[in-house]
């Protein structure tokens, strides 16, 4: 063995209590690190011979690394749709390293049944019938990809064909209707030999991200029968839209389309008493992508992707190799492997397993709950002030604005924003508008965070 391994391997207790160390101070430091920081790449060095061992490492890494770093686990971050980490949650991350499970195969450890597990507790939260079966990804991008696959295989069976034996070419032209799809659906399509094109975008309501459904009905009754996917939006990017569920899903009986619904934080909305109607209608779906590193608040990667349809995710996914042994024909049961792009994955059911154990229903609906007030007062805060204007109305837990006067400077303002170390928010483009969106989901956000925020733009404000 290598003496530098040699010697980690005698003082990994130390090393693991540094490593410790480190982190309780770098979470603990939150509010006081910059939100966020313009990149700035560190001299290059070249790949060391030796190795200075984990100690060495580590001092490296805090020297040349981890200034850069943003405080996206801080309750300031406002960007994207990003959750922090629940302390539940994080323990069950550091487990998941030190335990190295691969759960795609049920031959060696009860892995697969903590993730069977923790699918079942997640379609308990969200509402979604027995019906739907599940299994983790990485993200969001992946989910949708993941269910718009098993989608293309319905789409050969309705064909009498089997696009995973046969290729997409037996397919033909496929259409894909969406009102305001995520920019993830289009990289799907590209990656599923599809094409971007696929996609046709319909007609949304008046001022309103959500797919007007009778404009809907007239691009599939223009099909004339030819099957099609439908994705629809359970809470858009820019404003959190949300289709109807409900009248989608009753076009089925004259149209036939495999809905596909991502929900990718919007699907948490289901614990919020005030607003689970806006996902009412999303048990009907054939396929639901839900990512879990937004509004769970577990560490990334993790995702969840639920189908009616396991038997022609297993068709799509099968993964044929002897050491792997056959899929077999309880599909409750089948390995994971046989289910999702990945043959080797980290075990990322055990952090959602832990933070859904330690907190239960009620701890994650308090999160949702916190989340739509605090994007509901920083709307009230935004409105009030001068020098903006709310290009949306506050739906749930995202606050889309622009500059009232200049909306071109929005690239300066959101430079402003992060060099002032106190904020991060991400720029959009809203019905042509330059545009910023504050986006609610981390377990740590608090009022007064959201009235720094505010006293931040008020002091940049032009």
């Amino acid at each position: 063995m290598h003496p530098r391994l040699c010697d980690d391997l005698d003082r990994l207790p130390g090393l693991l209590d540094e490593t410790r160390a480190r982190a309780v101070r770098l979470l603990t430091g939150l509010h006081d690190r910059p939100v966020a920081r313009r990149p700035v790449r560190p001299d290059p060095v070249p790949l060391p011979g030796t190795g200075t061992g984990t100690a060495g490492a580590l001092e490296a890494f805090a020297r040349r690394w981890e200034p850069g770093f943003a405080a996206s686990a801080g309750p300031r971050y406002l960007g994207f749709v990003t959750g922090g980490a629940t302390p539940a949650s994080l323990a069950g991350d550091w487990l998941t390293g030190a335990l190295d499970q691969n759960p795609t195969s049920g031959l060696d450890s009860g892995a697969p049944d903590l993730e069977r597990e923790t699918v079942a507790w997640l379609r308990e939260l969200f509402g979604l019938p027995a019906e739907h079966a599940g299994a983790f990804v990485s993200g969001a991008t992946m989910s949708n990809f993941t269910g718009l696959a098993v989608a293309r295989e319905w789409l050969g069976e309705r064909h009498g064909v089997s696009v995973s034996e046969q290729g997409t070419g037996v397919l033909g032209d496929v259409p894909v209707l969406s009102g305001s799809p995520h920019s993830s659906i289009g990289k799907a399509l590209s990656m599923l030999g599809l094409g971007r094109s696929a996609l046709r975008p319909v007609g949304t309501l008046p001022g309103r991200e959500a797919v007007d459904a009778a404009r809907l009905e007239r691009a599939l009754e223009a099909l004339g029968g030819t099957p099609a996917i439908v994705v629809a939006n359970a809470g858009t990017v820019n404003t959190v839209d949300f289709d109807d569920l409900r009248a989608i899903t009753a076009l089925r009986e004259r149209y036939p389309f495999w809905l596909h619904v991502d929900a990718a934080f919007g699907a948490f909305t289901a614990l919020s008493p005030e607003h689970a109607h806006l996902v009412d209608g999303l048990g009907e779906a054939d396929s639901v992508c839900v990512d879990l590193h937004k509004w769970l608040n577990v560490p990334y990667d993790s995702a969840v992707q639920f189908t009616r349809r396991r038997d022609l995710q297993a068709r799509v996914f099968a993964n044929s190799a002897a050491y792997l042994g056959p899929i077999g024909g309880d599909l409750d049961r089948v390995d994971l492997v046989h289910l999702t792009p990945e043959n080797s994955r980290r075990l990322r059911a055990l952090p959602a397993w832990l933070t859904l154990a330690a907190y239960g229903r009620e701890g994650h609906a308090e999160i949702v709950r916190r989340c739509v007030a605090l994007a509901g007062l920083l709307g009230e805060r935004v409105a009030a002030l001068p020098g903006y204007r709310l290009l949306a109305p506050v739906r749930l837990n995202v606050v889309c604005f622009t500059l009232a006067e200049a909306p071109e400077r929005v690239g300066d303002l959101v430079s402003a924003i992060v060099d002032s170390g106190e904020a991060f928010l991400t720029p959009t483009v809203h019905d042509g508008v330059p545009a910023l969106r504050a986006a609610f989901s981390n377990w740590r956000t608090t009022e007064a965070d959201v009235e720094r925020v505010a006293k931040l733009l008020e002091r940049l404000s032009p």
